[in-house]
Order: C-alpha cells, then sequence, then structure tokens
C-alpha cells in the first residue's frame, strides 16, 4: 500500500492527538501487590514506588512505601508547593512540621500542607514502615 504525502499530512496531526491523550490518560484501576513493587535501596532505607499519574479529572496523585532504619531520617527537612500525606504502618516516626514535632506509631497519619518546612525520622528500635501520598506534583 502506497501513502502520499497528503495522506501522512493528514495522519501526522491525528498520531500527535493520540499520542498526547495518551500520555494525559487518567490512572487505571489497578491492585498493587508489596511482592511485585520494585524495591529501590538508599543507604539502610529501602522504597518502592506504588503510582504515579493523573485522576480522571487531571489531578497529579503519586504514592510510595518507606522501609526506614532505626535513627535514620529519608532525607533533610525541606518545604515544596504539593501537599503530603504520611500514613504510617510500623514503628515510630517523629515528624516535624514548621518546628513542631510528635511522635507518631502505627495508624497515625500526618499531613503536610504546601510550603510547610518538614521531615521525619525513625526514633524507634525497629525500621519504620510507611506511605506517603502526594497530592498535586507534578510529574
Amino acid at each position: 500500500m502506497n501513502y502520499s504525502r497528503r495522506d501522512l499530512n493528514l495522519l501526522l496531526p491525528a498520531l500527535a492527538a493520540a499520542g498526547a491523550a495518551a500520555q494525559n490518560a487518567a490512572l487505571p484501576s489497578k491492585t498493587f501487590a508489596f511482592a511485585d513493587l520494585p524495591v529501590r535501596v538508599t543507604g539502610s532505607n529501602r522504597s518502592r514506588a506504588v503510582l504515579q499519574g493523573k485522576t480522571h479529572s487531571g489531578f497529579p496523585i503519586e504514592s510510595h512505601q518507606t522501609e526506614l532504619a532505626p535513627g535514620e531520617p529519608p532525607h533533610p527537612p525541606h518545604h515544596h508547593v504539593h501537599e503530603e500525606l504520611l500514613l504510617i504502618r510500623e514503628g515510630t516516626l517523629e515528624v516535624t512540621i514548621s518546628g513542631r514535632s510528635v511522635k507518631l506509631g502505627p495508624g497515625s497519619v500526618a499531613y503536610i500542607a504546601s510550603n510547610e518546612e518538614h521531615g521525619w525520622r525513625n526514633v524507634g528500635t525497629v525500621r519504620a514502615h510507611y506511605f506517603v501520598v502526594t497530592l498535586g506534583r507534578e510529574a
């Protein structure tokens, strides 16, 4: 089958639009088995990316799990535009938001608003396991 330049010129915008639509597609419903999540090791800490993309309304969302060694922070205190939810599954974290520190254990949640200085560290004797959900972070 032969295509003329005109045929290709008509096809290119359609292909570009299809690619853009696929790139902006909403995250599909999906399950994530812990054993299937690739592990990233940083020093004595481990993390697993869960998802990153946009909801059906185009709102950016990202989630990951971290296993934090006793006495360790995941990174230095910082701030950013997007919001975060910190959901603690196991262990004890000292969470500091805008200079106020609180110890949180299993089942506890911290919400960090936009541009608030924050950080946390494992103040327990065992590995802390927690989830982070970022809201509004562009990839």
